[in-house]
Order: structure tokens, then sequence, then C-alpha cells
């Protein structure tokens, strides 16, 4: 078959079942090439308990959109996955979407899972976002997925739609209300967002454990009834940009708050305080001065792990840190407390 790369149909060892009906989702896959539909048609073929996919049947408009030769068309999309996201409406009283983000590292470790989940469901309905030059694009996946039990083979016939404009807009309005303006941190809007994240690779086994931590500035009243308000602000910008500088790449840092702060902090107990105490040893040791005055600054913190709870949840989590930091309060301030 001319242009054909795929396998199946070159192997006389697979079902007659099998090859006819290669053959005849190739036929349509041409026929919806030929309309130039606004989708990107595909057949992707795999067998179980492998990792390897490939292509039956690959749109030649999918090779120009990963800018490659259509026989590599299974290697570069494995190569240029940036996340897997999937959008589920929750049908609840406060009724929302919910998405869920796997990120390059997951999909590398659980491939066959994923795999396996689509089996189940009997489809997919995903969005890819593809990394490359000049810009990142994104591929919204909708397919079918059939087993051919004598041959061990699946086959996932579907189609891909560009939906770049719309998920660049999306991320665009997520920037808009990401930051806190003055702090130039996360807001605590996207705290809920980042720990949905953490808790979900806690539960799959991509996290071996994680800490919540919550940092509230001692006397903070004090600093602004004295001072004035820009005084507060100003310990509250320069505090949280000692602090930013001073995570890891993998941890996160937000604005819970008028004079509170939030972390997450990939590790147990230990590493959650050990990074809590080191902020707050840069804090302690930080000339805060203000029109020639000197202010004393410093925080308390309560450090929860995912390990801790018998049921994580993100509820329980913060609840768990804020009874800690409302201990270290009471303790005298300027400490944290784990346990």
């Amino acid at each position: 078959m001319n242009g054909y790369f795929g396998e199946i149909l070159n192997n006389s060892g697979h079902s007659a079942e099998l090859r006819q009906h290669v053959s005849g989702v190739i036929e349509v896959c041409h026929g919806m090439d030929e309309l130039g539909l606004p989708v990107v048609p595909y057949l992707a073929a795999w067998k179980s308990n492998r990792k390897r996919i490939w292509y039956e049947y690959s749109s030649p408009r999918l090779a120009a959109l990963l800018d490659c030769p259509q026989e590599d068309v299974a290697r570069c999309m494995r190569e240029r996955v940036i996340d897997r996201r999937e959008f589920r409406y929750v049908d609840s009283v406060d009724a929302c979407i919910e998405e869920q983000v796997i990120t390059r590292k997951e999909l590398r470790e659980g491939r066959l899972d994923l795999r396996n989940i689509g089996v189940r469901k009997g489809g997919v309905e995903a969005i890819y976002k593809l990394g490359g030059e000049p810009d990142s694009i994104w591929l919204k996946d909708q397919a079918v997925i059939r087993f051919f039990e004598v041959d061990d083979i699946f086959l996932s016939a579907g189609c891909l739609t560009d939906v770049t404009k719309e998920m660049e807009q999306k991320e665009l309005l997520e920037r808009i209300g990401y930051y806190d303006e003055l702090t130039c941190l996360p807001r605590r809007s996207i705290m809920n967002r980042l720990l949905e994240i953490n808790i979900a690779q806690y539960c799959r086994g991509h996290l071996e454990d994680f800490c919540f931590i919550l940092m509230d500035i001692d006397h903070f009243k004090r600093i602004n009834d004295t001072y004035g308000h820009p005084a507060g602000d100003y310990v509250l910008a320069t505090m949280a940009g000692i602090m930013n500088s001073a995570k890891r790449k993998e941890d996160e840092l937000g604005r819970y708050g008028g004079e509170e702060f939030f972390a997450l902090c990939q590790g147990g107990i230990s590493t959650g305080l050990e990074f809590t105490e080191r902020l707050r040893s840069m804090i302690n040791d930080h000339d805060f001065v203000w029109r020639d005055a000197r202010l004393e600054v410093r925080f308390s913190a309560g450090v929860a792990a995912a390990s801790e709870l018998p049921e994580l949840s993100a509820e329980a989590i913060i609840q768990l840190a804020d009874r800690r930091l409302y201990v270290a309060k009471e303790n005298g301030r300027n400490r944290s407390v784990g346990a």
C-alpha cells in the first residue's frame, strides 16, 4: 500500500479479521484526509504488556505539525509530549470541570497503566502538550479502542484536533490570576490545584512523600501599627523574595493571605522541617530596614507530611499544618512545629 508505514498489513501471520479491520479503518482515514476535515485521523496499535506503540496510519498533517517524516511520527510524539491533561465534569453542589495533569515523567513511568485505563474505558479523550521549536502545540485526542485477542493487539482509532489557540488562551488567563501583585508569588487560589497534583502523584506512587507548610509572620500587626502599611508591604515583598530564592526547583511557595505564606516541599516531615528552618534562618539573618528603622521580622510555621494522614486530602493536610502553626505561636513564636 502506497505510503503505508505500519506493520500489520505486511505480516501474513496476523488474523484475517485484524487485517481486514485495519484496511477498512485506513480507507476511512484516507477519505477524511481527502475531505480536508479540521481533524487529524490516525490508527495506532500496540501489544498488551508492551510499552511500544506504532501507527498503522497517521495523517500527513500530523507529520507536518510535528515537522518530522511520516514514518517517525510515533517516535516524535513520544519524545515531544510535555504533559497529558484530562478534563472531567464533577457533578456536585459546586459543579465544576476538574483538570488532571500527568507530567512527562509520569507518562514515561506509567504509560502502560494509562493505556490500560483507556482500554477499560473503551476509549481515550485527553489533551497533549507537545514541546518543540519555535512553539509548543496542543493536540486534543479522541479515540475508541478495540482488542483483537487472537493477535494480542490493541487498535486505537481516533482523531487529533489542534487546540493550541484555545489552550494558550486558557494558560494566559490562568497566569493573569496566578500571581499575587505584591509578592510576585502564586496566590492562594492556586494552592488547592498544587495540592491536588501532589496528592495525585503521591497516591499513584510517583512521589514518596511531600509536606504542606503554613508560615505566619510574628507580630505583623505591630509592624503595620508602628510604621504603617507600606512598611508591612515592604516586609512581605522582601520576605517573599528571600524565601523564593531559597526553595528548590521542585518545591512550591505562595502567599496564603495577609501575612501568611504556604509551601509544598517534596520529602518527608524531616525534609519539610529542614526546608522551613532554612527559610527561617535566612529571614532571621536578614536586615529589614524601613526608612532608617531596623525591623525585627520573624515567622512561625506548621509542617504536615502527606504520609502522616490515614486519609489524605487537601483539607486534612491544611488543617494539620494549621494546628501545628497554632502550637508554634503558643510556644513562643519564631519556630517550626512538625509533630
